[in-house]
C-alpha cells in the first residue's frame, strides 16, 4: 500500500487548507515515526504553501492513543493530525484530524468466518472492528450481501448489524462542565453529537471507542453476539469488559483465525472486583492525572475529590506522566490510587505496585454508600455523571467490605446523630488521616516513626530523603569505584608521573 493512500495525504491537506491552519502538529506513535519525514515531504508537496508550518511530535506524555494537546501547544499549533491507533477521546482545546491507517486484511477470510458465526448463532450478530480496519468494512459488507442470500435459504432469521466510525474530524469540546458533549465530524462533513459510552443512550444508541451504532427496540447488547475484527489490543479489552454479558468472538486479520476463549479477560474482571473491595478499606487516596487533553478530565478529578471527601477520606492529586511502581513508591502513605485516563489506558496491571490502581468507575463503587457491583463495567470516565448529593439518613446502607469482614463506617456513631458542619467534617478528615498514618507507622514495611498529619509531614519523618546535604557547603561523598579526575589525566596518573 503506497504512502499517499495509507496516510491519506490528499484528505489531510484538504483539512488543513479548509481550516486555514498555519501551524500543524503531526502526532505519530513510535511504530510509525520511521515514515514521518516522508509524510511531511508528501504533505509539503500537496499543500504547496511554505507559510504552513508542519511539526512532528513523537514521545507523548501519556498514551499515544489520545491527542497530545500539551505537546502541540509547545509549538503553538492550531490543530493536530493524529496518526495510527486512537481512542477518539474528545479534545478540549484543539481541532484534530484522525488518520487511522489501513491495516492489511483478507476480506474473503473475514467474510467466511463471519458467515460461519451467522449460520451457527441463534442471536443477532453485531460486527465491531478496530479503526485501522475501517477502510475494508465496505468491502466486507458487499461480500456479506452475497453470502446472506445463500445463508437465508437454510436459515431465514439471520440478523446482522455493522457499526459506523464516529468521526474522522473532531472539534474541541466548548463546555468542560458538560463532558458528554462532543464535536465530531465525519468525512462527509456531517456532525455526530454522541456521548461516549458503553451503554444505551437516547433509546438504543451506543458509542464506544470511536464506534457508534443503533439497535432496534427490544434488542439489547446482551442479546447480540459481538464479532470483533482486529487484534487483541486495549480497544478490544474495552469491548470485552464493557459488554461482558455478551458472547464475543474475534477474527484476527494477522493470523486469519477466529478466537472465542477469553478466560484471561474474565480473570481480569474478577481481579478488578477484588480491587474494589480492597479500596473500601483505604483511608488516603491518590488521584493520578493520566491525561491533560481529554475533555472533562478536570470535571472528573473534581468529582473524585468530592466523592472521597464525602466518604470521610483524604485525597492527593498527582501529575507524573505514565505511572510506574518506582514513581508511586514515593507516596507510601496512599492506600490506593485512582487513575483518571482515557478508556484504553485506564487499566493498569498494578500487581507490582505497592498500592492498587483503580479506575474512576471502580472508585465510585468503592466509596459510594450503598453501591453494589451488578456486573456492569465502564472504562470511559466521561460516562460517570456526577451523582446527586448522598443522603446521610440512617436508612442508607453501610459499605460492606469482604476484605475487612464487616461493614465499613465512614464516621463515628456520634456524627450520625446530628448534622455535620463544615468545620466538624474537616476535623473528622484530619482525625481519619491521622489514624491512618498511625496505623502505617506500626507497619513493619514502613520506616516512619511517630504520628504524621499530612503527606508533607509523613515525608519529613522518613529515615531516608534521597541525597541528603550534610551542610550548606558540603555535598555527599560518593563511593568511588575506578578512576577519578579528567580523562586527559586521571588523579592516579598524575601521582605516578610525580613518582617517576
Amino acid at each position: 500500500m503506497d504512502l499517499a493512500s495509507n496516510y491519506e495525504i490528499d484528505r489531510t491537506a484538504q483539512f488543513i487548507l479548509n481550516g486555514h491552519f498555519t501551524r500543524v502538529a503531526l502526532q505519530f506513535p513510535d511504530e510509525l515515526l520511521r515514515d514521518s519525514t516522508r509524510v511531511v515531504r508528501a504533505l509539503r508537496d500537496e499543500l504547496d504553501d511554505i507559510e504552513i508550518g508542519l511539526f512532528v511530535m513523537a514521545d507523548t506524555t501519556f498514551g499515544s492513543c489520545c491527542v497530545d494537546e500539551v505537546g502541540a501547544s509547545h509549538v503553538g499549533a492550531d490543530c493536530v493530525v493524529h496518526y495510527g491507533h486512537t481512542c477518539l477521546s474528545q479534545t478540549s482545546t484543539l481541532p484534530a484530524f484522525f488518520v487511522f491507517g489501513k491495516a492489511a486484511i483478507s476480506v474473503s477470510d473475514c467474510v467466511k468466518s463471519l458467515a460461519d458465526c451467522l449460520s451457527t448463532s441463534e442471536e443477532p450478530v453485531l460486527v465491531l472492528y478496530g479503526l485501522e480496519y475501517s477502510h475494508a468494512i465496505n468491502h466486507v459488507k458487499e461480500a456479506m450481501e452475497k453470502e446472506l442470500s445463500s445463508l437465508r435459504q437454510s436459515k431465514s432469521d439471520l440478523v446482522l448489524y455493522f457499526v459506523d466510525v464516529m468521526c474522522t474530524v473532531m472539534n474541541p469540546s466548548t463546555v468542560d462542565d458538560h463532558p458528554e458533549s462532543s464535536g465530531c465530524t465525519g468525512a462527509n462533513g456531517t456532525s455526530s453529537n454522541c456521548k461516549r459510552t458503553g451503554s444505551s443512550l437516547d433509546g438504543n444508541k451506543y458509542c464506544i471507542g470511536g464506534l457508534t451504532w443503533d439497535l432496534p427496540d427490544g434488542c439489547k447488547m446482551e442479546d447480540c453476539l459481538i464479532f470483533w475484527i482486529g487484534t487483541e489490543n486495549p480497544a478490544f479489552t474495552n469491548i470485552l469488559l464493557t459488554y461482558n454479558g455478551s458472547e464475543i468472538v474475534r477474527f484476527d486479520p494477522k493470523e486469519n483465525s477466529l478466537a472465542k476463549d477469553f478466560l484471561h479477560h474474565k480473570r481480569v474482571l474478577k481481579r478488578r472486583y477484588y480491587l474494589v473491595e480492597k479500596a473500601k478499606d483505604a483511608n488516603i487516596i491518590g488521584i493520578l492525572v493520566g491525561t491533560l487533553g481529554v475533555a472533562g478530565y478536570l470535571h472528573m478529578i473534581k468529582q473524585m475529590k468530592d466523592l472521597i471527601a464525602k466518604a470521610g477520606k483524604k485525597s492527593y492529586t498527582l501529575v507524573m506522566g505514565r505511572p510506574n511502581p518506582a514513581k508511586l513508591a514515593n507516596f507510601p502513605e496512599c492506600n490506593v490510587f485512582i487513575y483518571v485516563s482515557c478508556a484504553q489506558t485506564a487499566l493498569l496491571d498494578s500487581k507490582e505496585f505497592l498500592a492498587p490502581v483503580i479506575t474512576p468507575f471502580e472508585a465510585t463503587l468503592a466509596f459510594s454508600r450503598g453501591s453494589q457491583w451488578t456486573g456492569a463495567y465502564m472504562l470511559e470516565f466521561r460516562n460517570l455523571v456526577a451523582s446527586s448529593q448522598e443522603d446521610d439518613s440512617d436508612t442508607e446502607e453501610a459499605r460492606f467490605s469482604f476484605l475487612q469482614g464487616g461493614y465499613v463506617e465512614d464516621h463515628d456513631n456520634e456524627s450520625k446523630e446530628k448534622p455535620v458542619e463544615d468545620g466538624e467534617r474537616s476535623i473528622s478528615l484530619v482525625e481519619a488521616t491521622q489514624r491512618a498514618l498511625q496505623l502505617q507507622d506500626s507497619n513493619p514495611h514502613y520506616i516512619v516513626k511517630g504520628t504524621a498529619r499530612s503527606g508533607a509531614e509523613f515525608f519529613n519523618k522518613r529515615s531516608y530523603h534521597g541525597l541528603e546535604m550534610h551542610s550548606e557547603k558540603s555535598v555527599p561523598q560518593p563511593f568511588v569505584i575506578g578512576r577519578t579526575g579528567k580523562a586527559s589525566g586521571y588523579q592516579n596518573e598524575k601521582e605516578n608521573r610525580e613518582i617517576l
